[in-house]
């Protein structure tokens, strides 16, 4: 099958190309996804490159995100005896497990989810991370509430987009930053009810204005590494949610700044939640599948232009890193004699 393998690591995603190599072998706990999308994540960026936290030792592959078809299902007896496997083969399914970036992946039960219906393989394919992360961050740590202000950082990226969507449906007033005048439009869209150029330097005290009496927002949604900024807008009792790094800087924040106006400054980090709180899991996926059933959670894969084969890999990631697309950034993988075209 050909996969984007990485034997050493490379410069940048213009270094991948796909290679053949043998497909996934399953554990006995595992079922065999036949790909037909991967979604590209900040992460994957720094993996290649040997720079994050998690990385896999030579040779791996790379990619966390896909949808795709069951091609094969465990060989091991469903967990706690009786009953069947929650999947069958030839159910469309979307997940995330390491080695996305292949014709096929081995993955546990926990690492998949059924394909909403009416959702595409591109829909679906980079649903797994950035829903249940917004999710569990807005709702189960900082524990959003109607009437509150909501600040978004990376607005129109894939984790944006849903949180905008997730603090809408709490009933909260949403503000958006992002750093171009496009993508501001792309978080309007998505339901924001104001938006903010990140890349003006008022934009704290813009932020700060919209609430009433200037009081500040009470939840900061932040992927980039903007906490600092943000607490000069934050209100007394503010929650300030770090999300995630993508300037590529880990800030450091001066513990009086939180004292003095009684902030709480709250880390997600969805991928352990499996580990550590699994009851949490499933909370949160079932309110995420709530959200889509009624209409309030849309799919957000970038389609100014399309990513087929995995020979466009390294294309679609640096157009991520470009900073140059919104939503999800999807490569499409053809199946047998389907066409790239």
């Amino acid at each position: 099958m050909k996969a984007i393998q990485i034997k050493e690591y490379v410069k940048g995603p213009e270094d991948l190309k796909p290679t053949q190599v043998p497909p996934p072998t399953p554990k006995p706990n595992e079922y065999l996804i036949r790909t037909h999308a991967c979604a590209t994540n900040f992460f994957d960026l720094l993996q290649i490159r040997g720079k994050y936290q998690i990385q896999p030792p030579f040779p791996w592959i790379s990619g966390m995100e896909f949808s795709g078809v069951v091609a094969a299902t465990p060989s091991a007896s469903p967990s706690g005896g009786g009953g069947s496997h929650a999947y069958k083969v030839g159910d469309k399914v979307f997940g995330a497990a390491q080695g996305a970036f292949a014709e096929m992946i081995a993955v546990p039960e926990e690492g998949l989810r059924r394909m909403p219906g009416g959702w595409s393989f591109q829909d679906a394919a980079g649903l797994m991370v950035t829903a249940p992360t917004s999710y569990a961050a807005l709702v189960f740590r900082a524990k959003v509430q109607k009437g509150e202000y909501v600040l978004i950082h990376a607005s129109a990226g894939g984790v944006g987009l849903t949180a905008i969507q997730i603090a809408k449906s709490l009933g909260a007033t949403v503000i958006a930053t992002a750093s171009t005048p496009a993508k501001l439009r792309i978080a309007r869209l998505y339901g924001a009810d104001h938006t903010l150029l990140s890349t003006s330097p008022t934009w704290p005290s813009a932020a700060k204005s919209l609430t009433p009496s200037s009081r500040g927002v009470d939840v900061v949604f932040d992927p980039v590494g903007l906490l600092n900024p943000s607490l000069t807008c934050s209100a007394w009792n503010a929650r300030l949610l770090v999300i995630g790094f993508a300037s590529g800087t880990i800030e450091k924040v001066a513990a009086n700044r939180l004292l003095l106006k009684n902030v709480s400054l709250v880390g997600v980090f969805w991928g352990r939640f499996i580990k550590e709180e699994p009851e949490t899991v499933e909370k949160v996926w079932k309110g995420v599948f709530e959200l889509i059933e009624k209409g309030a959670f849309r799919p957000m894969a970038w389609g100014e232009r399309e990513f087929v084969g995995l020979e466009r890999m390294g294309e679609a990631l640096k157009a991520l890193a470009g900073r140059e697309t919104w939503g999800k950034v999807v490569v499409k993988v053809p199946q047998g004699g389907e066409s790239k075209i």
